[in-house]
Protein backbone atom coordinates (compact mmCIF):
# COMPACT_ATOMS: atom_id res chain seq x y z
CA UNK A 1 0.00 0.00 0.00
CA UNK A 2 2.77 2.56 -1.11
CA UNK A 3 0.04 5.10 -1.85
CA UNK A 4 -2.18 5.94 1.31
CA UNK A 5 -5.44 5.44 1.69
CA UNK A 6 -7.98 7.89 2.99
CA UNK A 7 -7.42 6.12 6.31
CA UNK A 8 -3.95 5.55 6.37
CA UNK A 9 -3.41 8.94 5.47
CA UNK A 10 -5.62 10.30 8.68
CA UNK A 11 -3.19 7.20 10.70
CA UNK A 12 -0.16 9.27 8.77
CA UNK A 13 -1.11 12.86 10.30
CA UNK A 14 -2.29 11.44 13.66
CA UNK A 15 0.83 9.90 14.58
CA UNK A 16 3.28 12.72 13.11
CA UNK A 17 0.84 14.95 15.59
CA UNK A 18 1.15 12.62 18.75
CA UNK A 19 4.63 11.44 17.62
CA UNK A 20 5.84 15.63 17.57
CA UNK A 21 7.52 15.22 14.13
CA UNK A 22 6.09 16.43 10.88
CA UNK A 23 6.42 15.16 7.01
CA UNK A 24 8.08 17.08 4.59
CA UNK A 25 5.47 17.73 1.32
CA UNK A 26 7.65 17.69 -1.59
CA UNK A 27 7.00 19.79 -4.77
CA UNK A 28 7.04 17.79 -8.15
CA UNK A 29 7.35 18.37 -11.48
CA UNK A 30 8.03 15.66 -13.44
CA UNK A 31 8.10 12.11 -13.48
CA UNK A 32 12.09 12.59 -12.41
CA UNK A 33 11.42 14.44 -9.81
CA UNK A 34 8.90 11.99 -8.40
CA UNK A 35 11.10 8.99 -8.24
CA UNK A 36 13.44 11.35 -6.71
CA UNK A 37 11.34 11.86 -4.25
CA UNK A 38 10.27 8.84 -3.66
CA UNK A 39 14.01 7.55 -3.07
CA UNK A 40 14.71 10.06 -0.56
CA UNK A 41 11.72 8.62 1.51
CA UNK A 42 12.55 5.23 0.92
CA UNK A 43 16.17 5.82 2.35
CA UNK A 44 15.21 7.85 5.09
CA UNK A 45 12.56 5.39 5.94
CA UNK A 46 9.81 8.23 6.23
CA UNK A 47 6.35 8.15 4.96
CA UNK A 48 5.79 11.33 3.44
CA UNK A 49 4.43 13.42 0.98
CA UNK A 50 4.42 14.03 -2.66
CA UNK A 51 2.77 17.41 -4.08
CA UNK A 52 1.89 19.26 -7.47
CA UNK A 53 1.81 22.68 -7.65
CA UNK A 54 -0.62 24.75 -10.76
CA UNK A 55 2.19 25.67 -12.43
CA UNK A 56 3.90 21.68 -11.60
CA UNK A 57 0.68 20.11 -13.12
CA UNK A 58 0.76 22.43 -16.04
CA UNK A 59 4.59 21.66 -17.27
CA UNK A 60 4.07 18.15 -16.71
CA UNK A 61 1.14 17.92 -18.63
CA UNK A 62 3.30 19.23 -21.37
CA UNK A 63 4.80 22.59 -22.53
CA UNK A 64 1.95 23.08 -25.20
CA UNK A 65 -0.65 21.20 -23.47
CA UNK A 66 -0.40 23.36 -20.48
CA UNK A 67 -3.60 21.77 -19.04
CA UNK A 68 -3.44 21.42 -15.09
CA UNK A 69 -5.67 18.70 -14.49
CA UNK A 70 -3.83 16.51 -17.23
CA UNK A 71 -0.29 17.12 -15.91
CA UNK A 72 -1.50 16.25 -11.98
CA UNK A 73 -3.94 13.04 -13.18
CA UNK A 74 -0.65 11.63 -14.89
CA UNK A 75 1.38 12.21 -12.05
CA UNK A 76 -1.08 10.42 -9.67
CA UNK A 77 -1.32 7.51 -12.55
CA UNK A 78 2.26 7.12 -12.51
CA UNK A 79 2.84 7.54 -8.90
CA UNK A 80 0.78 4.34 -8.07
CA UNK A 81 2.97 2.10 -10.62
CA UNK A 82 6.25 3.57 -9.23
CA UNK A 83 5.75 3.60 -5.47
CA UNK A 84 4.67 0.09 -5.32
CA UNK A 85 8.47 -0.45 -5.50
CA UNK A 86 9.42 1.45 -2.28
CA UNK A 87 8.58 0.48 1.64
CA UNK A 88 7.09 3.60 2.19
CA UNK A 89 3.50 5.07 2.32
CA UNK A 90 3.50 8.38 0.49
CA UNK A 91 0.23 10.77 -0.11
CA UNK A 92 -0.59 12.89 -2.62
CA UNK A 93 -0.96 15.74 -2.22
CA UNK A 94 -2.25 19.24 -4.81
CA UNK A 95 -0.22 22.53 -3.44
CA UNK A 96 -1.43 26.02 -3.81
CA UNK A 97 -4.50 26.68 -5.66
CA UNK A 98 -5.95 30.44 -5.72
CA UNK A 99 -9.76 31.34 -6.33
CA UNK A 100 -8.84 32.05 -10.24
CA UNK A 101 -7.52 28.50 -10.93
CA UNK A 102 -9.94 26.63 -8.58
CA UNK A 103 -12.60 25.67 -12.12
CA UNK A 104 -9.25 24.42 -14.02
CA UNK A 105 -7.42 22.65 -11.33
CA UNK A 106 -8.91 21.63 -7.98
CA UNK A 107 -12.47 21.56 -8.53
CA UNK A 108 -12.38 19.08 -11.45
CA UNK A 109 -9.49 16.97 -9.56
CA UNK A 110 -12.30 16.36 -6.65
CA UNK A 111 -14.73 15.44 -9.09
CA UNK A 112 -12.59 13.08 -10.55
CA UNK A 113 -11.90 11.59 -6.81
CA UNK A 114 -15.96 11.60 -6.36
CA UNK A 115 -16.30 9.22 -9.41
CA UNK A 116 -13.39 6.97 -7.94
CA UNK A 117 -14.98 6.93 -4.64
CA UNK A 118 -18.40 6.32 -6.16
CA UNK A 119 -17.06 3.31 -8.00
CA UNK A 120 -15.25 1.98 -4.92
CA UNK A 121 -11.97 3.06 -5.45
CA UNK A 122 -10.00 5.31 -3.70
CA UNK A 123 -9.52 9.34 -4.43
CA UNK A 124 -7.24 10.31 -6.79
CA UNK A 125 -5.37 12.46 -4.64
CA UNK A 126 -5.11 12.36 -0.70
CA UNK A 127 -5.70 16.29 -0.08
CA UNK A 128 -5.57 19.11 -2.44
CA UNK A 129 -4.79 23.10 -1.08
CA UNK A 130 -7.38 25.95 -1.40
CA UNK A 131 -5.18 29.38 -1.59
CA UNK A 132 -7.62 31.74 -0.21
CA UNK A 133 -5.47 34.06 0.82
CA UNK A 134 -5.27 36.82 -1.29
CA UNK A 135 -8.97 37.37 -1.06
CA UNK A 136 -10.83 38.51 1.93
CA UNK A 137 -10.98 35.96 5.33
CA UNK A 138 -14.67 35.96 4.96
CA UNK A 139 -15.09 35.00 1.13
CA UNK A 140 -11.88 32.81 2.06
CA UNK A 141 -13.71 30.83 4.38
CA UNK A 142 -17.26 31.31 2.50
CA UNK A 143 -15.20 29.06 -0.32
CA UNK A 144 -13.66 26.87 1.98
CA UNK A 145 -16.64 25.49 3.93
CA UNK A 146 -18.19 24.62 0.41
CA UNK A 147 -14.43 23.10 -0.82
CA UNK A 148 -14.63 21.02 2.58
CA UNK A 149 -18.15 19.72 2.10
CA UNK A 150 -17.03 18.51 -1.20
CA UNK A 151 -13.69 17.36 -0.49
CA UNK A 152 -15.15 15.03 2.82
CA UNK A 153 -17.61 13.23 -0.08
CA UNK A 154 -14.77 12.58 -2.22
CA UNK A 155 -12.90 10.98 1.21
CA UNK A 156 -10.31 13.87 0.64
CA UNK A 157 -8.42 15.72 3.50
CA UNK A 158 -8.06 19.64 2.69
CA UNK A 159 -5.97 22.30 2.97
CA UNK A 160 -6.45 25.75 3.84
CA UNK A 161 -4.40 28.98 4.15
CA UNK A 162 -5.27 32.10 6.43
CA UNK A 163 -2.80 34.62 6.66
CA UNK A 164 -0.42 35.52 3.94
CA UNK A 165 2.83 34.12 2.82
CA UNK A 166 5.26 36.11 1.22
CA UNK A 167 7.91 36.17 -1.38
CA UNK A 168 7.25 34.11 -5.03
CA UNK A 169 5.85 30.79 -5.88
CA UNK A 170 4.34 30.59 -9.44
CA UNK A 171 4.15 33.70 -10.81
CA UNK A 172 1.90 34.80 -7.45
CA UNK A 173 3.82 37.42 -5.19
CA UNK A 174 2.51 38.05 -1.59
CA UNK A 175 3.53 41.16 -0.14
CA UNK A 176 6.00 41.11 2.71
CA UNK A 177 4.08 43.06 5.77
CA UNK A 178 1.73 42.04 9.01
CA UNK A 179 -0.31 39.76 6.97
CA UNK A 180 2.36 37.51 6.71
CA UNK A 181 1.44 36.81 10.91
CA UNK A 182 -2.12 35.07 11.15
CA UNK A 183 -4.19 36.86 14.63
CA UNK A 184 -6.30 34.49 17.06
CA UNK A 185 -9.30 36.37 15.35
CA UNK A 186 -8.50 34.78 12.24
CA UNK A 187 -8.16 31.01 13.39
CA UNK A 188 -11.44 31.66 15.75
CA UNK A 189 -13.37 32.61 12.79
CA UNK A 190 -11.82 29.69 10.82
CA UNK A 191 -13.12 27.09 13.74
CA UNK A 192 -15.93 29.05 14.05
CA UNK A 193 -16.81 28.78 9.94
CA UNK A 194 -15.40 25.25 9.19
CA UNK A 195 -15.51 23.28 12.59
CA UNK A 196 -12.50 21.43 13.72
CA UNK A 197 -13.30 18.17 11.53
CA UNK A 198 -16.76 17.58 12.23
CA UNK A 199 -17.68 18.74 8.68
CA UNK A 200 -14.42 17.10 6.79
CA UNK A 201 -11.35 16.80 8.19
CA UNK A 202 -8.59 19.59 6.76
CA UNK A 203 -5.27 21.25 7.53
CA UNK A 204 -4.75 24.44 7.98
CA UNK A 205 -1.88 26.96 6.59
CA UNK A 206 -1.84 29.52 9.21
CA UNK A 207 1.40 31.99 8.59
CA UNK A 208 3.87 33.11 11.35
CA UNK A 209 6.40 35.63 8.90
CA UNK A 210 6.36 32.46 6.27
CA UNK A 211 8.48 33.36 2.86
CA UNK A 212 8.23 31.44 -0.48
CA UNK A 213 12.24 31.35 -1.86
CA UNK A 214 15.14 30.44 -0.99
CA UNK A 215 16.60 32.67 1.67
CA UNK A 216 20.08 32.64 4.26
CA UNK A 217 19.26 31.02 7.25
CA UNK A 218 18.08 34.12 9.31
CA UNK A 219 16.65 36.04 7.03
CA UNK A 220 13.37 34.84 7.26
CA UNK A 221 11.49 36.64 10.60
CA UNK A 222 9.75 33.76 12.30
CA UNK A 223 7.42 33.69 15.17
CA UNK A 224 6.43 30.37 15.77
CA UNK A 225 4.51 31.53 18.70
CA UNK A 226 1.83 32.38 16.77
CA UNK A 227 1.07 29.39 16.03
CA UNK A 228 1.15 28.85 20.12
CA UNK A 229 -1.13 31.60 20.40
CA UNK A 230 -3.76 30.09 18.01
CA UNK A 231 -4.02 26.05 19.19
CA UNK A 232 -4.11 27.74 23.02
CA UNK A 233 -6.92 30.46 21.90
CA UNK A 234 -9.19 28.16 19.87
CA UNK A 235 -8.26 25.37 22.11
CA UNK A 236 -9.70 27.19 25.35
CA UNK A 237 -12.70 27.79 23.32
CA UNK A 238 -13.46 24.23 21.95
CA UNK A 239 -12.01 22.35 24.85
CA UNK A 240 -9.75 20.52 22.42
CA UNK A 241 -5.80 20.63 22.94
CA UNK A 242 -4.31 21.53 19.58
CA UNK A 243 -7.43 21.28 17.63
CA UNK A 244 -5.50 22.19 14.07
CA UNK A 245 -3.33 19.89 11.82
CA UNK A 246 -0.60 22.74 11.12
CA UNK A 247 1.06 22.56 8.04
CA UNK A 248 4.64 25.32 7.45
CA UNK A 249 4.84 26.92 4.12
CA UNK A 250 8.04 28.87 3.04
CA UNK A 251 10.43 27.22 5.03
CA UNK A 252 13.91 28.08 3.12
CA UNK A 253 16.09 29.72 5.28
CA UNK A 254 14.03 29.16 8.37
CA UNK A 255 16.85 28.25 11.63
CA UNK A 256 16.21 24.16 12.92
CA UNK A 257 15.44 25.34 16.46
CA UNK A 258 12.16 27.37 14.77
CA UNK A 259 11.16 24.19 12.53
CA UNK A 260 11.62 22.50 15.67
CA UNK A 261 9.40 24.66 17.30
CA UNK A 262 7.02 25.03 15.24
CA UNK A 263 6.46 21.27 15.08
CA UNK A 264 6.17 21.16 18.98
CA UNK A 265 2.76 23.27 17.91
CA UNK A 266 1.22 20.81 16.19
CA UNK A 267 2.75 21.40 12.80
CA UNK A 268 2.31 17.96 10.50
CA UNK A 269 3.44 18.87 7.25
CA UNK A 270 6.33 21.31 5.85
CA UNK A 271 6.16 22.41 2.43
CA UNK A 272 9.34 21.77 0.52
CA UNK A 273 10.34 22.86 -2.72
CA UNK A 274 13.15 25.68 -3.45
CA UNK A 275 15.38 23.97 -1.59
CA UNK A 276 15.02 20.22 -3.79
CA UNK A 277 14.54 22.39 -6.96
CA UNK A 278 18.77 23.26 -6.37
CA UNK A 279 19.40 19.51 -5.40
CA UNK A 280 18.53 18.38 -8.48
CA UNK A 281 19.67 20.95 -10.84
CA UNK A 282 23.63 21.28 -9.05
CA UNK A 283 24.32 18.01 -10.20
CA UNK A 284 23.49 18.47 -13.52
CA UNK A 285 25.96 22.16 -13.22
CA UNK A 286 28.17 19.63 -12.33
CA UNK A 287 28.02 17.29 -15.04
CA UNK A 288 27.72 20.05 -17.75
CA UNK A 289 31.12 22.19 -16.83
CA UNK A 290 32.99 18.62 -16.33
CA UNK A 291 31.66 17.47 -19.47
CA UNK A 292 31.85 20.62 -21.28
CA UNK A 293 32.99 18.93 -24.50
CA UNK A 294 30.94 15.56 -24.47
CA UNK A 295 27.90 17.24 -23.85
CA UNK A 296 28.51 20.02 -26.84
CA UNK A 297 29.86 18.98 -29.91
CA UNK A 298 32.56 21.88 -29.90
CA UNK A 299 34.32 23.05 -33.56
CA UNK A 300 32.47 20.43 -35.57
CA UNK A 301 33.08 17.31 -33.21
CA UNK A 302 30.87 14.89 -32.37
CA UNK A 303 30.59 15.08 -28.36
CA UNK A 304 30.28 11.85 -26.25
CA UNK A 305 27.04 10.22 -25.81
CA UNK A 306 27.40 8.79 -22.93
CA UNK A 307 27.76 12.66 -21.33
CA UNK A 308 24.78 13.92 -23.45
CA UNK A 309 22.45 10.64 -22.48
CA UNK A 310 20.03 12.50 -20.07
CA UNK A 311 20.09 9.53 -18.23
CA UNK A 312 24.07 10.11 -17.26
CA UNK A 313 23.40 13.52 -15.64
CA UNK A 314 19.43 12.53 -14.81
CA UNK A 315 20.90 10.25 -12.39
CA UNK A 316 23.28 12.22 -10.78
CA UNK A 317 19.97 15.24 -10.47
CA UNK A 318 17.85 12.23 -8.48
CA UNK A 319 20.83 11.36 -6.32
CA UNK A 320 20.86 15.14 -5.17
CA UNK A 321 17.44 15.54 -5.11
CA UNK A 322 16.82 12.25 -2.85
CA UNK A 323 19.24 13.37 -0.55
CA UNK A 324 17.87 16.89 0.49
CA UNK A 325 15.09 14.78 0.87
CA UNK A 326 16.53 12.82 3.66
CA UNK A 327 17.89 15.68 5.29
CA UNK A 328 14.73 17.05 5.28
CA UNK A 329 13.02 14.19 7.22
CA UNK A 330 15.61 14.53 9.52
CA UNK A 331 15.49 18.16 10.14
CA UNK A 332 11.39 17.03 10.55
CA UNK A 333 11.59 14.06 12.65
CA UNK A 334 9.85 12.17 10.50
CA UNK A 335 13.06 9.85 9.28
CA UNK A 336 12.83 6.16 10.84
CA UNK A 337 9.07 6.73 11.51
CA UNK A 338 7.28 4.96 8.58
CA UNK A 339 4.30 2.77 8.91
CA UNK A 340 4.75 -0.34 7.22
Amino acid sequence: MPIATPEVYAEMLDRAKAGGFAYPAINVTSSQTLNAALRGFAEAESDGIVQISTGGAEFLSGTTVKDMVTGATALAEYARVVAAKYPVTVALHTDHCPKDKLDGYMRPLIDISLERVSKGLDPLFQSHMWDGSAVPLDENLQIARELLEKCARARIIMEMEIGVVGGEEDGVVGEMNEKLYTTVGDAIDTAEAVGLGEHGRYMLAATFGNVHGVYKPGHVKLRPSVLKDIQEAVGAKYGKDKPFDLVFHGGSGSLLEEIHEAISYGVVKMNVDTDTQYAFTRPIADHMFRNYDGVLKVDGDVGNKKTYDPRSYGKAAEAGMAARVVEACQSLKSAGTKIS
